[in-house]
């Protein structure tokens, strides 16, 4: 559709002049030019962490009980970062090679909301608003280790399937090799969604009426809960997503706080990535819980401190 638009553009079509095509074109483009390094920059760093950092090194950084280990694996996505896509395998990894499966899970949720190229990019995306960047760190922190939590109270080994297959290095395999195979994939296949996330955020923007975002905004659940199914269905890559949600200018603050926790955490992709590695049981669970406590976590923080 964006090439539709630069092709018409360059051939004089009419409808490629309307005010509305140039100001989608404008908001699409801005949106993908602000994140497009963001994106690279934290493949690049998944890449690194994923193809050298040896699973091992969890077992030993992580305390024996598994309710401590939870928070640690929580905090361990500001040190070692990981987008959506490398997210899912590497925890299937953890808990193959004996990490409790609930702080597998937390730092699942928390490596691609609370590293530090989603943070620096929220920041850039939200000029002069730390307390965003705050807010959206602690956030994602707290529903991350409630889940690890809930996991460790109610989860079945059941619902897990055992025989997964983990993308960190393999011996005898080139190093270089699997990094480079690790950056190309993350890189084209998050980057095919935030270009789809850019498309549909400008579409939002320029055919949606006032009236109706004045109608959503006036609602404080529904502009949540709007927000947040948008971010599932959208599904755009978390060092992207924070300029995506600044663009979302007739919500408030915390509305678009909400879409960017629950966007890292629950998504259409990252369902379909929970189910082929784990299953269908579990990814059905686990995605719906997932929503509600970061909703609910947005919500809370987002309360607190905006």
């Amino acid at each position: 559709m964006l090439l539709a638009v630069w092709v018409g553009t360059a051939l004089g079509v009419p409808w490629a002049a309307h005010p509305g095509v140039a100001a989608w074109q404008t908001i699409c483009v801005a949106i993908m030019v602000q994140a497009i390094p963001f994106l690279l920059l934290g493949t690049l760093i998944s890449g690194a962490v994923n193809t050298l950092v040896p699973a091992g090194v969890f077992q030993r950084v992580l305390p024996r009980r598994p309710a401590l280990a939870v928070p640690v694996a929580s905090a361990a996505g500001v040190v070692l970062p990981g987008c959506e896509c490398a997210s899912v395998p590497v925890a299937a990894s953890l808990v193959r090679r004996g990490v409790p499966a609930a702080a597998a899970f937390a730092f699942l949720l928390s490596s691609p909301a609370v590293n530090p190229v989603v943070l620096v990019s929220t920041a850039v995306a939200f000029p002069g608003s730390p307390e965003m960047v705050l807010a959206r760190l602690l956030a994602s922190l707290a529903a991350s280790a409630v889940m690890g939590w809930l996991w460790l109270r109610w989860g079945r080994a059941e619902w897990i399937r055992k025989a997964v297959e983990g993308r960190g290095h393999q011996p005898g395999a080139s190093r270089l090799e699997e990094f480079r195979r690790s950056v190309q994939h993350d890189f084209l296949y998050a980057g095919g969604f935030l270009m789809v996330g850019a498309m549909a955020a400008a579409t939002f923007n320029v055919l949606v009426p006032r009236a109706v975002l004045d109608t959503l905004g006036g609602s404080f659940w529904l502009s949540v809960l709007f927000l947040a199914a948008l971010a599932i269905v959208l599904a755009v890559c978390s060092e992207a997503d924070a300029f995506v949600a600044a663009s979302l200018t007739g919500f408030s603050p915390t509305a678009r706080l909400v879409f960017m926790v629950v966007g890292p955490m629950v998504d259409v992709k990252l369902v379909a990535l929970q189910a082929g590695t784990f299953g269908r049981s579990f990814a059905l669970r686990f995605s719906t819980a997932t929503a509600v406590v970061a909703v609910l976590s947005a919500v809370v923080f987002g309360w607190w401190l905006l």
